[in-house]
């Protein structure tokens, strides 16, 4: 089971007990999934559709608890790929329920769709949680977040994605609205903003995964990044080894070391016999031990000089 659908199922196993959530959850559960059909003289149906037997079961609740109405339930079996079955709520002459819900306005004998937020039934914050939950189980998911961290909700007008968005960001979120091919998607994609919806819509076992999750990737990454970090400076002092022994040996070559200060023969020996070496560990074998630094500037010295001979050695050769 998806994460998507896990959190789902968490959300519709309690049910609101506020007559005013059940009926702004039940608005936005329509806006979301639901289509209405003209069945003539003014009067429509509603087919609700979903994959999810428990979101199926939490609509029938909600219409037979606030409006006293069985609805009709189909059920099919999904042809893509053999697997699951899709669930149909038929709710017959809705006209007065959606007028009820706000989905619809209904003037001069004739009725025309309402895109807007049914700002009537979202007073109490309470409301407008049970909105946004309902919008989730309509038409939302969430991606997992092992692979990716996406929550989005599919609308089909773009009056009304605006709208839900506003609504998502009252609460000082950044949800942003896309067209993908003939939808409008509203959609967060930052890990803390996705969690900060999860708490909003009350799915606190998949926030709860969610942020194991985000805690272990950071972790992971911070190990990453000082194993990286280590390995950048191994190799800089590897280099800056070679590049030292390859001078002191050119020198050896050349010149001898008896062109070096007593100072910088004494380093010099040092580092060809202890390739490997730390310029710590180098300083603490001479006598009087030098630091770090002391013993980086002396092995800068003796890089000067063998610049200085092979600049001459060009120089002799033209």
């Amino acid at each position: 089971m998806s994460f998507s659908s896990k959190t789902k199922n968490e959300l519709v196993r309690k049910m609101f007990e506020k007559r005013c959530c059940q009926f702004a959850e039940a608005s936005s559960l329509l806006r979301m999934s639901g289509t209405i059909q003209l069945i003539g003289l003014n009067k429509v149906n509603i087919r609700v559709t979903t994959e999810n037997p428990a979101i199926a079961r939490l609509v029938f609740k909600l219409f037979k608890n606030n409006f006293g109405i069985n609805t009709d339930v189909l059920v099919k079996k999904n042809k893509v790929l053999k697997k699951g079955n899709t669930y149909g709520i038929i709710i017959n002459d809705a006209t007065e329920i959606l007028k009820k819900l706000d989905i619809i306005n209904f003037e001069n004998n004739s009725f025309s769709i309402n895109y807007k937020l049914p700002e009537r039934l979202l007073k109490n914050e309470c409301c407008k949680r049970a909105y946004l939950r309902g919008a989730f189980l309509g038409g939302g998911s969430v991606s997992d977040p092992e692979k990716t961290y996406h929550l989005e909700f599919v609308t089909h007008n773009e009056g009304f994605s605006k709208e839900l968005s506003r609504l998502i960001n009252s609460y000082g979120l950044k949800a942003k609205v896309i067209l993908r091919k003939s939808n409008y998607v509203v959609y967060l994609k930052e890990g803390d903003q996705i969690v900060d919806l999860l708490n909003i819509i009350g799915a606190h076992n998949a926030l709860l995964h969610l942020e194991n999750i985000r805690i272990i990737k950071q972790m992971r990454n911070n190990v990453n990044r000082i194993v990286n970090c280590e390995t950048a400076n191994l190799s800089k002092i590897v280099e800056a080894s070679l590049r030292q022994i390859n001078n002191i040996k050119y020198i050896e070559r050349t010149a001898g070391f008896k062109i070096l200060p007593p100072n910088l023969r004494e380093i010099a020996e040092l580092r060809l016999k202890y390739k490997d070496a730390s310029l710590k560990e180098l300083g603490q074998m001479l006598n009087p031990t030098v630091g770090k630094s002391g013993v980086n500037h002396r092995l800068r010295k003796i890089d000067k000089i063998a610049d200085q001979l092979r600049k001459k050695g060009e120089f002799s050769n033209d």
